[in-house]
């Protein structure tokens, strides 16, 4: 567990997450270092299934209570309530705070497409300086263990950004900033806020912040694509059965 969670903390599934204010969670995000916001889908199977997942959210320096499940969970049968800040608030609150003359980035896409319209919605909505040489199109990294990519690794190397934002699905984010976590000589902020961005951008479905406040995304998410999303989300009420069993202890 990171030094710089303490007392903002509480302990579900052996993961520290953070329990704080938006704004402190991200005065803590730009000391640098591995942010991950693991979905209740992840915990429910990648959590026990993968230990590459379970080691990045154990090593990460900021884990965010995304999981609206495991936070009524918390809120209803938990020995303390938590704030739940989702990555979709998170990043929102990021790109916002973000001073942009200060800092630079780096952005990992998942395809050709989603990487265009990102783009154009950072640069018409927040009049965000993204440019193309910024951007990576992932490949297509293996579903389990550990991820390396030694080409991302040297253009991340080379232009040494203070942030880098990594929108690749949820399950191989964690383990991708691992790695560059791991394997850069300095310390960026590496965000892993699941598919945020693509929310923002219409490339996924648009979720209204008051949705979001009231835990609603992946309801919204199943009418924008059902036989996606409703087996995934069904596969995420084993969530439920791990806190039951395991509480505040690591199931792995």
């Amino acid at each position: 567990m990171s030094e710089r969670l303490n007392a903002d903390s509480c302990k579900i599934l052996g993961l520290y997450f953070f329990n704080g204010s938006l704004a402190d969670a991200l005065k803590l995000s730009r000391k640098g270092g591995l942010v991950v916001a693991p979905s209740g889908p992840g915990l429910a199977s990648d959590l026990t299934n993968c230990g590459v997942y379970a080691r990045a959210l154990l090593e990460a320096d900021l884990v965010l209570p995304d999981s609206g499940l495991m936070c009524l969970w918390q809120q209803w049968f938990g020995t303390e309530t938590i704030n739940r800040i989702s990555g979709l608030t998170f990043l929102t609150g990021y790109l916002k705070s973000r001073s942009v003359e200060k800092e630079s980035s780096f952005w990992i896409m998942p395809d050709e497409k989603q990487a265009k319209a990102n783009l154009s919605w950072l640069s018409q909505n927040m009049d965000y300086p993204a440019r193309e040489c910024d951007v990576y199109i992932a490949p297509m990294y293996r579903k389990t263990g550990d991820i390396e990519d030694s080409i991302l690794l040297n253009k991340i190397r080379e232009s040494k950004p203070s942030t880098i934002f990594i929108q690749v699905g949820g399950g191989v984010q964690e383990r991708l900033g691992l790695f560059l976590k791991n394997n850069l000589e300095y310390r960026p902020t590496i965000l892993c806020t699941g598919a945020a961005l693509a929310f923002l951008s219409g490339e996924q479905v648009r979720i209204p912040s008051w949705v979001d406040r009231f835990y609603l995304g992946w309801l919204l998410r199943c009418f924008f694509a059902p036989q996606i999303y409703i087996p995934r989300y069904l596969k995420a009420f084993r969530l439920l059965y791990l806190l039951n069993k395991f509480g505040k202890e690591c199931p792995v």
